[in-house]
C-alpha cells in the first residue's frame, strides 16, 4: 500500500501498538486519525503529535461508531485505511463469582465485536476508494488458548477467523485485508497484572509496528514476526504441550492471588 499518501484511522491509538503506529506512520507522512475512549489520553497524543486528528470514541458502542463514521467521512473523504487496534487483555479466573455478565463480556465487546462493527460501518466507504485497506489486530494467542486470559484468547481467535473470511469475501474488490499478528508485546495491557510477563519473552511495540509497516508496504496479508511462525509450528506439532505451558502461568498467578 501507498502509506505516505493514505488517510489512516487508528483505533486505540493513544498507547502501546496504536501509539507506535501513530509515530511511525506520521514519520512516513500519512494523514492520521486517532480514536480512543479517554479524552485526556487523546489530548496527550495530540501534544506529542500535533498534526494528528483525534476523536473520542469507544469501539464497543455502536452509537459511537455511527457518530465517528459521520464525522470522519465528512471531514476526511479520502480515508482509505483502518487499523482496528483497540483492545484489552485481562487475567481472569472463570471461577470468580464476583465478575458479573457485563464485566465478563467487556473484552468481547471491545476486541471482537468492536472490530466487526468498525469494519461493517466503514466498509461501504472504503469500497468507494481507488485503493483501500483494513488491518485487524489479532495475536499469537489466536493459535493456542492462553488459560490465564480466556476471554482474550477467544476474541483473538475470533478476530483471526473473521479476518480470513473478510479477506475471501473482498478478494475481488479494491479493499485489501491484513491481519497483524503480534506475539507478546510490552504495552499498557499488562499494567495491572499481578504477575508481569518475562521481558525477555516480549517484543517491543516499535519493532512489531516496523515489521507491520514493512509488510503493508509490500502488500503482505499477514503482518507477523518470525516468532509467530515458531508459535504456529509448535501449536500444530505439540498443541497439548503449548496449552500446558500457558496454563502453568495461570497456576502461578492463582498462587500469587491466594497468598495476598
Amino acid at each position: 500500500m501507498d502509506l505516505k499518501n493514505s488517510t489512516i484511522l487508528i483505533t486505540g491509538g493513544t498507547s502501546g501498538i496504536g501509539l507506535e503506529f501513530v509515530k511511525q506512520l506520521t514519520e512516513i507522512g500519512a494523514t492520521i486519525i486517532v480514536t480512543g475512549r479517554k479524552q485526556d489520553a487523546l489530548d496527550e497524543t495530540k501534544k506529542q503529535f500535533p498534526n494528528v486528528h483525534t476523536f473520542q470514541s469507544d469501539v464497543s458502542c455502536p452509537k459511537d461508531i455511527n457518530d465517528l463514521f459521520d464525522a470522519v467521512t465528512t471531514l476526511f473523504p479520502d480515508l482509505n485505511l483502518i487499523i482496528n487496534n483497540a483492545g484489552m487483555m485481562r487475567l481472569i479466573d472463570l471461577k470468580d463469582k464476583s465478575i458479573d455478565l457485563e464485566n465478563i463480556n467487556r473484552e468481547i465487546a471491545t476486541n471482537l465485536t468492536g472490530t466487526v462493527q468498525m469494519v461493517h460501518q466503514f466498509l461501504p466507504h472504503l469500497l468507494k476508494q481507488k485503493s483501500a485497506g483494513i488491518v485487524n489486530v489479532s495475536s499469537g494467542i489466536a493459535f493456542m488458548s492462553y488459560s490465564p486470559a480466556p476471554i482474550y484468547s477467544a476474541t483473538k481467535a475470533g478476530v483471526r477467523a473473521y479476518t480470513q473470511a473478510l479477506r475471501l469475501q473482498l478478494q475481488d474488490t479494491n479493499v485489501s485485508v491484513f491481519e497483524m499478528i503480534p506475539p507478546g508485546v510490552i504495552t499498557n495491557l499488562q499494567n495491572e497484572w499481578i504477575k508481569q510477563p518475562n521481558p525477555a519473552m516480549m517484543m517491543t511495540a516499535d519493532k512489531m509496528v516496523k515489521i507491520s509497516i514493512d509488510g503493508l508496504l509490500k502488500d503482505k496479508k499477514e503482518l507477523k514476526p518470525f516468532t509467530i511462525k515458531i508459535i504456529q509450528f509448535f501449536a500444530r506439532l505439540l498443541p497439548n504441550v503449548m496449552l500446558k505451558v500457558g496454563h502453568s502461568e495461570f497456576k502461578a498467578i492463582k498462587k500469587l492471588k491466594d497468598n495476598k
